[in-house]
């Protein structure tokens, strides 16, 4: 790959043929609308978003798969990307914490420039294939990382997935380009073709919400495949102030259908913890047990319920 031609940031030349940078026709007199026109042509747009999220499913499904198989062996995602596609990475990492209790550093963001890049733009920052190959130094084999990149040429989310590729990790690309530059790199691309912005270039629109909607995809659903969920409801969240730990009373009382003092006691004596709770109330079970049936089942909920349902037949024949 020539890694010069994608580097280069000059006005014009290879950039004019990115889709997400092109002009849009239908908004070309979208500085003398009214203020309700202008919403209403961004909302004509933001309608493409969900049809072209849902053009990816296929390889996003793929890509989770391969994502499960990695964290259950002990490996970690990466994402990599610059400016909004960066940040939104960033966020999507964050969350996982507080939302899943996922333990730190299972999946990882690497935003170009570092934490001082997340609130303002870092002169070429992006430009660098040098410093993306850097960030991406610490990928084991068996990671997955993930470049976000709108334009699907950006030289940080090139360094970083060639040096990842090279360290034996899995690959994938989320952009909105047609023919992005940096797909060869991935071994799974996801094309969201989203077309071009109302104001030629600003991807944060409709390229961020789809790259937002794919992120989102691809964590959930993420999650969800590795047990931190109980049916539809957010059991392994950490309960930091008053409003979640209402919540973790809310979902107690819905997943057992039991009232709220005695679900208020469960948690108590489960020290807060929504899984172990669920365990003892579904199972009878002491918080002990329910710990323990957690820590053989990767902290599942239902398997952790299948696991102790197993230990209570045998009991049962062998008694």
């Amino acid at each position: 790959m020539n890694h010069q031609s994608i580097a280069d940031s000059r006005p014009g030349g290879a950039w004019l043929e990115i889709s997400t940078e092109r002009r849009n026709p239908a908004t070309v007199d979208l500085d003398t609308r009214s203020t309700i026109a202008i919403l209403e042509a961004m909302n004509n747009e933001d309608a493409v978003v969900p049809g072209a999220v849902r053009a990816v499913l296929p390889p996003l499904s793929q890509l989770v798969d391969r994502a499960v198989e990695a964290v259950q062996g002990g490996r970690r995602v990466h994402y990599f990307g610059a400016g909004t596609s960066g940040r939104l990475g960033v966020l999507d990492a964050a969350e996982l914490l507080p939302t899943f209790n996922l333990e730190e550093g299972v999946v990882v963001a690497h935003h170009a420039g570092g934490d001082a890049a997340l609130v303002r733009a870092l002169e070429n920052v992006e430009d660098s294939w040098e410093s993306g190959a850097s960030d991406a130094a610490d990928v084991a084999p068996g990671d997955v990382c993930v470049g976000i990149a709108a334009s699907g040429r950006t030289p940080y989310v090139g360094g970083a997935l060639e040096t990842a590729r090279r360290r034996g990790a899995s690959t994938a690309l989320i952009t909105c380009a047609r023919e992005p530059e940096l797909g060869s790199l991935a071994d799974f691309v996801l094309i969201a073709d989203t077309g071009a912005e109302i104001l030629a270039g600003s991807t944060r629109l409709k390229a961020g919400s789809a790259q937002k909607l794919i992120l989102n995809g691809f964590s959930t659903a993420l999650m969800i495949r590795l047990g931190k969920t109980w049916s539809n409801l957010m059991v392994s969240m950490v309960a930091t102030n008053e409003k979640l730990r209402a919540r973790t009373v809310r979902i107690l009382m819905e997943a057992t259908g039991q009232e709220e003092d005695l679900c208020r006691s469960s948690l108590e004596l489960s020290d807060g913890d929504l899984r172990v709770a669920l365990l003892c109330m579904f199972n009878d079970v002491s918080p002990e047990d329910a710990r323990a049936a957690l820590a053989s089942t990767r902290g599942s909920v239902r398997a952790a319920t299948e696991f102790l349902n197993t230990q209570g037949s045998n009991s049962t024949t062998t008694a």
